[in-house]
């Protein structure tokens, strides 16, 4: 049980440190939505959407306003969308992706996860078709999010689906140029995707996970960044210690909730994701966290080594707060949404390059960048491909959601709005991948995968 002095606690870091549930995330199965006939898989799948969500958005009001404790969003993610379509006439999958829309608004939630396809090791003809649709669905709709998965540690990457996901990642910012490519803030590449995971644009309710469940998403950077500062001189050690007692009460709040909607909705609870998510607010940044360690900016040298510290303290605060943590628990370094990586990607102490070293001990990836937009679908694809070469190689998640906004230039600002923030426009190395990425087929698996 809670006591008196943890209960103050919490609600300081509420009202002074921007702590909050990030996300509700509610899970449908929608394998029993399959049907010969796209119209009836279709109507299926509106139809379970808005009866078990129904109530979602309305618990999670009420336990915001009983408890105190901001939610910030109340989501969906459903099962890959290529498998569902499969088994019907359907050729232009992103009709799918407007009825996921369309379910999406009648009950309210912000996103809606799922429009995805799990290609590590080689295409179904659904793959293919969710693949070709990705660019349209994402562009005609507004709260659909699509993520492909093309690298696992035991099965190698993909090439075919990285030469591709360059190819699909530039039409779609073609499609939104006039939004600033926003159809790209909403598509992420995966290496190692977890099936659980409640943040977006990756989520996607896997095929071992129940007919429905529920999972929470905390986030507290600013929490973390003071309780690192009050560490003052303190050395490492006793940083790691203030990080994870931290975590723990972070997560302990998180399960709370989760059981809360759990019980109200008559759904199973599934996992708290203790990742630290960023927002564009002064004082809930990832970066300051790092600079409170004594880095003069988040990219100096000595930032992979911080965030390695942040990550695992993170973790470990928080298994021992939950027996059911799972998705991405960590850390998190999107550009666009962090304050600290904007300011620290805007005077040049932050590069891409050393953006790829840090996802080495981060919770994801190279995570809502904007760059140039003449920057060739081949160097995206081969920044996708060195993305998923540390995550294979690694056994961790790592993922991409790279933004080339049309007519921008290094320096230029893109602004998404809410969340999603605004990035500058990063540098990208000029230096030619065509040939790499043109020679397709698999990177095969790392020799430590093999461990039967």
């Amino acid at each position: 049980m809670f006591n008196r002095n943890e209960i103050i606690e919490t609600i300081s870091m509420i009202e002074q440190e921007n702590l909050d549930i990030r996300t509700i995330t509610m899970g449908i199965s929608l394998r029993d939505c399959a049907a010969e006939r796209s119209a009836v898989s279709r109507q299926r799948i509106y139809d379970k959407i808005t009866r078990l969500a129904d109530k979602l958005v309305r618990t999670g009001e009420d336990i915001e306003r009983e408890f105190g404790i901001p939610i910030i969003n109340k989501r969906i993610s459903v099962t890959p969308i290529a498998m569902v379509a499969e088994s019907s006439d359907e050729t232009n999958y992103a009709r799918f992706a407007e009825t996921l829309d369309a379910a999406a608004k009648a009950v309210g939630v912000n996103f809606i996860g799922g429009f995805s396809a799990l290609v590590h090791k080689g295409y179904t003809k659904g793959d293919h078709r969710l693949v070709q649709a990705i660019a349209e669905a994402l562009a005609s709709t507004d709260r659909v999010c699509a993520s492909v998965n093309v690298a696992t540690t035991k099965a190698g990457i993909n090439m075919d689906a990285v030469r591709e996901m360059g190819l699909v990642i530039k039409e779609a910012a073609r499609l939104t140029a006039d939004k600033g490519a926003l159809a790209c803030a909403k598509l992420v590449v995966f290496a190692n995707v977890p099936e659980d995971n409640p943040f977006m644009a990756g989520a996607f309710h896997g095929i071992g996970e129940p007919e429905c469940v529920i999972n929470v998403g905390v986030s507290g950077p600013g929490v973390v960044a003071n309780a690192v500062k009050r560490t003052k001189d303190g050395d490492f050690g006793a940083v790691s210690e203030a990080i994870k007692k931290t975590a723990f009460k972070i997560t302990r709040m998180g399960q709370l909730v989760a059981q809360e909607a759990s019980q109200r909705l008559n759904v199973p609870f599934g996992i708290v994701d203790l990742s630290l998510a960023p927002t564009p607010a002064i004082g809930d940044s990832v970066a300051h966290i790092l600079e409170a360690m004594g880095l003069e900016k988040c990219g100096a040298p000595g930032t992979t080594a911080a965030l390695a510290l942040l990550n695992d303290a993170v973790k470990k605060g928080g298994v021992m707060a939950s027996s059911y943590v799972g998705g991405l628990s960590g850390a998190f370094i999107p550009v666009s949404e962090d304050a600290g990586m904007i300011d620290a990607a805007q005077c040049g102490a932050l590069s891409l390059e050393k953006l790829e070293a840090m996802t080495c001990v981060c919770s994801v990836g190279l995570d809502m960048i904007a760059i140039p937009g003449d920057t060739s679908a081949a160097t995206i694809s081969a920044i996708i491909a060195d993305e998923m070469a540390i995550g294979v190689v690694n056994q961790k998640t790592t993922a991409v959601r790279l933004i080339p906004a049309p007519g921008t230039v290094v320096g230029d600002v893109v602004e998404f709005g809410g969340l999603l923030g605004s990035g500058p426009v990063m540098k990208v190395n000029s230096f030619s991948a065509e040939a790499f990425i043109a020679r397709g087929g698999r990177i095969a698996a790392p020799l430590h995968s093999l461990r039967n």
